[in-house]
């Protein structure tokens, strides 16, 4: 039967089976069957062997081969182990069972420190201790005399264990404070963008019905001349300065009323910089101002998070329709190229534009694209 993402019971057991495991399984499958293989195929041996029947090597993989599936059940593994190694020594007799044996020992201590605490895990450690009894009890080899050593070892391996599942679990929580650090820097910055965006739209909204308001006292004014047309015309002058004012705030608290940068000005961006390359298509041309501070301000954003060499280009590209921005460069380690992104891409936004981001190996490329003609239609 399957589960609820349609994975059989087949599918269950392979998705707790990892690469590792079944590298260190075949390890010790290959160990035992070379021991198993020598004891049988071997006359003449110093030491007492009760039996050379090749049933030896199944029952001895009955007890290996459980190590495969330790990510699953530990506590089950153990036990088809143990209950295996009994049966090949209550089967065969005396034998040397150490040389395949003991590894096996070992390895089931450790897994048993990464599997779980020390609560939990000390009693499949006398687990992982009676299976190293058995197989020195009847071994002609080692024998019970280097049991003491086997259980020390044991205890130390399931010491490192414990170790491993510490630093392990350290690892993956770092991992996932990461992933929401990242989720709240991300919600931080859209946060900040919807803030701008609300305060600049109350300080229009307000300044405009101001103004507003002045225009249409002085239009039903009786006294209509050429002193009130003076006046309608200084009030727009004072209606736009306080605007550029507005937007100054919004960039960064400016309030100097200097000419706004533009496409023109991306040269001179890239000269300060030393080693950026600017190339440019098409037939380069006067474009709405809003437009032009915009283009300039995506390119300002995405070099604020490239490396100045050689490697970095930026490139314009004038269309009857569109103006094309493509921005290219090396990222060094720790830039913030999410934030830079997300900026630029509210940029192109606010013109419906779009602008497409690749980061890879190291590199970034980015595409902005800005329609002139809804541009102009705005302007």
């Amino acid at each position: 039967m399957a589960d609820a993402q349609g994975h059989g019971p087949v599918g269950r057991w392979s998705a707790d089976v990892r690469p590792a495991d079944v590298a260190l399984t075949a390890a010790l499958c290959a160990v035992t069957t070379w021991m198993v293989a020598l004891m049988v195929t071997s006359v003449g041996w110093a030491v007492r062997v009760d039996s050379h029947s090749w049933w030896q090597l199944p029952v001895f993989l009955a007890a290996t081969a459980p190590v495969l599936v330790w990510r699953r059940h530990l506590a089950s593994a153990l036990g088809v182990m143990v209950g295996a190694m009994a049966v090949h020594v209550l089967a065969f007799g005396y034998v040397v069972r150490c040389g395949a044996g003991l590894p096996v020992a070992f390895v089931a201590a450790f897994l048993v420190g990464c599997a779980h605490d020390r609560r939990r895990g000390v009693p499949m450690l006398v687990a992982a201790g009676a299976f190293a009894t058995l197989v020195l009890v009847r071994d002609t080899a080692a024998g019970l005399a280097l049991l003491p050593v086997g259980l020390l070892v044991q205890a130390g391996l399931w010491a490192v264990g414990q170790v491993a599942r510490s630093r392990s679990a350290l690892a993956d929580e770092l991992r996932a404070r990461t992933r929401e650090l990242q989720a709240l820097r991300d919600e931080r910055t859209a946060l900040e963008v919807a803030d701008d965006r609300a305060r600049v739209s109350l300080e229009l909204e307000a300044l405009l019905d101001e103004r507003l308001a002045r225009l249409e006292l002085a239009a039903s004014s009786q006294d209509a001349g050429v002193a009130v047309f003076t006046g309608l015309e200084e009030d727009s002058r004072r209606t736009l300065e306080d605007m550029r004012r507005v937007v100054g705030v919004l960039r960064g608290g400016e309030v100097a009323l200097v000419p706004a940068p533009s496409v023109a000005h991306v040269e001179g961006l890239l000269a300060r910089r030393g080693s950026a390359r600017l190339s440019v298509d098409g037939d380069p041309r006067t474009l709405p101002p809003s437009l032009e501070l915009s283009a300039y301000r995506i390119v300002e954003h995405l070099l604020s998070v490239l490396d100045d060499d050689p490697d970095c280009a930026v490139a314009l590209g004038f269309s009857d329709d569109a103006l094309e921005i493509r921005v290219a460069g090396r990222v060094p380690r720790g830039a913030d190229v999410r934030a830079a992104v997300s900026r630029a891409r509210e940029r192109a936004r606010l013109h419906a534009g779009s602008l497409e981001a690749k980061v890879s190996r190291g590199r970034a490329r980015v595409v902005a694209t800005l329609p002139t003609a809804v541009a102009t239609a705005i302007g």
